[in-house]
């Protein structure tokens, strides 16, 4: 095993600091550099793919583009919304929360490989083990992100705005950025692992 690997201790404990830091817990005044946000959406390329169809797009929205995204997400919200189930303040969270982080990506699952023989779950399963990979990622970099999937992603003028295709679905919108100074890292728990496993042991 190359020496060059962290230890596993280290791996762990990474995985269980991580915690959804959301937008209003983020500076928006301090830029995330362009060659960071590179490396960890490359980490987020490494996760397992089945046929190798690497089914991940990654549009980024940081400075102005973020007021774009906002009013992209509210005319959806609109269009797609029954005037009975219209809420003004989900309408307004949609316009504020693209602003409080300096990045947001939407996260889209593309279906272009394997000749259309690679299911449609498991490319979507691909995908959400790249942004296990990007939060990770950013984790370790010192970033929070908050991983958002609204219904709103899946109405017809977003998926026209954002310029996917039929076949194509945003899994999501990531919102990274560095925490604010007075933020208290959340704390969290899982229940007890052995009530989650079934061993299987024995011979035939």
């Amino acid at each position: 095993m190359s020496s060059l690997l962290p230890d596993h201790a280290s791996v762990s404990a990474l995985l269980r600091h991580r915690r959804s830091i959301k937008p209003a817990d983020l500076d928006p005044a301090r830029v995330v550099d362009q060659g960071l946000l590179l490396q960890v959406i490359e980490d987020a390329t490494w996760a397992p793919n089945h046929g190798l169809t690497e089914p991940w797009k990654f549009h980024v929205f940081t400075g102005e583009s973020r007021a774009l995204l906002a009013g992209g997400l509210q005319k959806a919200y609109r269009d797609s919304t029954p005037p009975e189930e219209f809420r003004e303040d989900k309408m307004r969270k949609m316009g504020e929360n693209p602003l409080l982080a300096p990045v947001v990506i939407a996260c889209v699952m593309e279906r272009h490989g394997g000749g259309g023989k690679i299911p449609e779950i498991e490319e979507v399963e691909a995908v959400a083990c790249a942004l296990q990979n990007l939060q990770i990622s950013a984790t370790a970099a010192g970033l929070g992100g908050y991983w958002s999937s609204p219904p709103v992603l899946e109405a017809p003028s977003f998926r026209q705005w954002l310029g996917i295709r039929a076949g194509d679905r945003c899994l999501g919108l990531v919102y990274l950025g560095w925490p604010k100074a007075e933020l208290k890292w959340p704390r969290s728990v899982r229940r007890p692992v052995l009530d989650k496993v079934v061993w299987r042991e024995g011979t035939a």
